[in-house]
């Protein structure tokens, strides 16, 4: 005898039924009647012999047609219906011809990618196998001869892409953005690009790509770029920040105000950081600018009145809070807003734009997670040419290809000639495509070779390539990593208060981390002074008591050192320490752990 199934609602245990399959079933009828719930799933386990009903939120769901004995329930009149307007897709959810599984449910069912692979098995039928996807994934053409992480990686590449992002853009201020002057659709589309009105806001450029080895420059994914398509304007763009400066308010009546600073104030900088302040304080449009520029000039009042002679004479000595470039920014203003914020307290930005040509370093992908940086940018007659005189934009590495198995880049570089030659765009949608055969027909028709290869010939001495180069048309985008964000060096800078060694990152002027794998490279180098060097950014002289082994106090007011515990009677010696370790003993002493340093002497 079958035991009773144990019923579990929200993973809660709400009670026992003795038929599991029929109740199982029933459930599922009565939701697609819409007697009860639709947001509702169930799943019976057969192992453990339990019923899993979920109705909670943030459920990732997908709609399936229902198929019975093999039939779909959806029918040709329900799509003359759809095409009409008559009904909508509520209205097919609601009549129990689709209905939203989630992954548990899903185990329990039989998905059918096509139509003509029904059986009578089958619980479900794919809308489309599209669907499947999501919506920058299915912008990837012929995405299914990728392997799945390669899709995965286009995909992501493509919210890094730049593009037309709005096309008010020119008087929004919006953080950080870019945008490419030239952007174009692309000639292999899929159906995504027409339903998401990828016309409106595109993100790449269609290019001759050649895949081939070019001196090396191209090793580790690395691309070569052709000097004459960036004049050309491929891969240009402008990057554009705001400035953001406001006045505020303070106790007691006192107030930020925006102008050029007297030179009386606290902080004053030179006369050369204010040159391109206007009257009101604020930078004029068209203004060239770099780092340490003022842009916005701004007083306030003082932060605290600390010594006795503020309280009679200088309390009203303001204080510099100006908004300059940041380190490693420069570019041209380019748009100077006056408004006021939600307190009613004035705002000034100011919009700064920089126009950014490719250069060694920036970051370029095609839509199938190809992404590589510019290892060299080589001018136009020295880049290799076909017979016909096509000199190509873009020279891939081939070894890109075998290990990641991203045969879709070189369909599409086949699909792009055809497309390109034939004048005409190209289907790629995933598992919808135009095939690979048709499109070889067609290129042989247009008097070309029908795998996509083409003779080549050597750029600098003319002479003609011994094998035959993979040539063909692509869509690349141009990513948001760019060397001009990101180029960083220091000598000496600012360091933190705490630790006394350099800040951290790019922004606040950091310091470069030597970790412990580089120093491992020194000593292997046998550059023990230069390691020394290295490790002593936090450098520091501490006078140290020999009779109890603490760090002493060194009063500079009256030339002395004494210890903190044993007084002036001892002797006190100075030695040098990284500021790291002397913070490390008084975090101790807050332990109220003795740390004692024993000296010896240098002999």
């Amino acid at each position: 005898m079958k035991m009773e199934a144990e019923v579990y609602l929200n993973n809660e245990y709400v009670g026992t039924v003795d038929e599991p399959l029929e109740f199982v079933s029933r459930i599922r009828e009565e939701r697609r009647l819409g007697s009860i719930t639709s947001n509702l799933n169930i799943h019976y386990i057969e192992k453990s012999n339990e019923v899993y009903i979920e109705c909670s939120k943030g459920r990732a769901r997908r709609p399936l047609i229902i198929v019975k004995d093999g039939i779909p329930l959806l029918t040709e009149k329900h799509i003359k219906q759809l095409e009409k307007n008559e009904i909508s897709w509520s209205d097919l959810v609601k009549q129990g011809v689709i209905e939203y599984l989630d992954a548990m449910e899903e185990e329990s069912a039989l998905v059918a990618f096509y139509e003509n692979e029904l059986t009578p098995k089958h619980t479900h039928l794919e809308i489309m196998p599209l669907a499947i996807l999501g919506y920058c994934t299915s912008l990837v053409p012929y995405g299914n001869f990728n392997q799945s992480t390669r899709l995965n990686a286009g995909s992501k590449n493509q919210k890094q892409a730049l593009g037309f992002y709005a096309s008010n853009f020119s008087v929004r201020m919006d953080m950080d953005v870019n945008i490419l002057h030239y952007p174009q659709m692309p000639v292999v589309q899929t159906i995504m690009h027409d339903i998401s009105g990828y016309s409106k806001h595109p993100a790449g450029q269609n290019i001759v790509v050649a895949i081939m080895s070019y001196k090396g420059y191209n090793m580790e994914d690395a691309i070569i770029l052709n000097r004459g398509s960036i004049e050309r304007g491929f891969g240009r763009s402008t990057y554009y920040r705001p400035s953001i400066a406001e006045e505020l308010r303070y106790a007691g009546g006192l107030m930020d105000e925006v102008c050029i600073p007297n030179k009386d104030i606290k902080g004053y900088k030179t006369e050369k950081d204010y040159r391109l302040l206007e009257d009101d304080g604020v930078i004029f449009v068209e203004a060239k600018v770099k780092e340490g520029d003022v842009v916005i000039g701004k007083t306030s009042p003082p932060r605290f009145l600390s010594s006795m002679e503020d309280y009679s004479l200088a309390s009203n000595i303001r204080r510099e809070s100006s908004i300059n470039l940041q380190h490693g920014e420069e570019g041209v203003i380019d748009f100077v807003l006056l408004t006021e914020n939600e307190e009613g307290n004035k705002l000034f930005e100011v919009r700064i734009r920089d126009q950014r040509i490719p250069e060694v370093g920036d970051k370029f992908t095609s839509r199938h997670g190809q992404k590589g940086v510019i290892g060299l940018i080589v001018p136009q007659n020295d880049m290799p040419f076909s017979a016909s005189g096509i000199v190509p934009d873009l020279i891939f590495s081939p070894h890109g290809i075998p290990s990641r198995m991203t045969i879709a880049h070189l369909i599409e570089m086949l699909a792009g000639k055809t497309g390109a030659l034939a004048g005409r765009y190209i289907n790629g949608t995933t598992f919808d495509a135009e095939p690979e055969e048709r499109l070889r027909k067609e290129l042989l028709s247009l008097g070309f070779n029908e795998s996509g290869v083409e003779t080549m010939y050597n750029g600098e001495t003319g002479e003609e390539y011994q094998a035959k180069i993979f040539i063909g048309n692509m869509y690349y985008l141009k990513l948001k990593h760019m060397v001009a964000n990101k180029i960083h060096s220091r000598a000496r800078g600012p360091i933190q208060l705490l630790t006394r060694q350099p800040t951290e990152g790019r922004a606040k002027e950091g310091g470069l981390r030597l970790g412990e794998m580089e120093k491992d490279t020194f000593v292997a180098h046998g550059a023990a002074l230069l390691l020394k060097e290295r490790f002593d950014s936090d450098r520091t002289i501490v006078p140290v008591c020999e009779a109890c082994g603490i760090i002493a106090i060194r009063d500079e007011y009256r030339n002395k050192s004494y210890c903190p515990i044993c007084g002036d009677n001892t002797t006190v010696s100075e030695i040098e320490l990284s500021y790291a370790f002397k913070l490390m003993l008084d975090e101790l002493k807050s332990l109220g752990i003795y740390p004692k340093l024993e000296l010896e002497g240098k002999y």
